[in-house]
């Protein structure tokens, strides 16, 4: 009996968090951690300030307020929001060329554009980052000394909101102990890659030798 070998699309992971959650430090210990440079990072649009540390075209493609709306006007967000009084959007076009020709991608985005996400793109697969306390998120907010104080006041007390949307994501995270995090992280990308579809497409030949046999 012959075996069908179908395409087998990448898979895109939404990751959320409350600022200060320790979101963007485990997704780059996951990229740096990827030797083959199987993942790639979706890379945002957005309005607001370039920060001290920030690279134009690597942090966030850095634009204009009259810039994003004409795009989005053009319709070249696949989502969009405006949050702190700034717009962020994820460009369409990179985002499915890119998940259609096999590439897992990681989009960084709040829960609104999460939900956007997920109408867009169904099969997607979305991590919630946890903290233990509003404590901690203080903490870390502080101790990255890229925020204004009244900022960090104000994440801390948007954080609550985010967070009861946990429920709406395939996987959770607690970031107690960064290592355990990470292991955790890449277990899910790890179990996704393991899925029948993906593992029949990998090893079709290989398959198709065995039942041959």
């Amino acid at each position: 009996m012959g075996l069908s070998k179908t395409k087998v699309e990448g898979t895109l992971y939404i990751v959320s968090a409350p600022s200060g959650a320790g979101k963007s430090s485990l997704i780059s210990a996951i990229l740096k951690n990827d030797l083959m440079n199987t993942i790639k990072l979706s890379i945002s649009y957005t309005t607001r300030n370039m920060r001290p540390n920030e690279q134009n075209g690597i942090h966030y493609y850095f634009i204009n307020r009259k810039s994003f709306e004409d795009l989005i006007i053009q319709n070249e967000f696949l989502e969009h929001v405006e949050l702190f009084g700034n717009y962020y959007g994820t460009s369409r076009n990179w985002m499915l060329e890119n998940v259609n020709n096999g590439s897992d991608v990681i989009l960084d985005i709040d829960w609104q554009g999460a939900r956007q996400i997920r109408k867009e793109i169904p099969f997607s697969k979305s991590v919630f980052i946890l903290p233990t306390s509003y404590c901690q998120l203080e903490y870390r907010l502080n101790s990255r000394a890229q925020d204004s104080k009244s900022d960090i006041a104000r994440r801390v007390a948007e954080a609550e909101s985010e967070i009861s949307h946990y429920n709406e994501y395939d996987y959770i995270i607690l970031n107690d102990d960064f290592d355990t995090a990470l292991v955790d992280f890449q277990a899910i990308i790890r179990s996704e890659r393991l899925k029948k579809d993906k593992q029949i497409y990998k090893y079709h030949d290989l398959i198709q030798g065995l039942l041959e046999k």
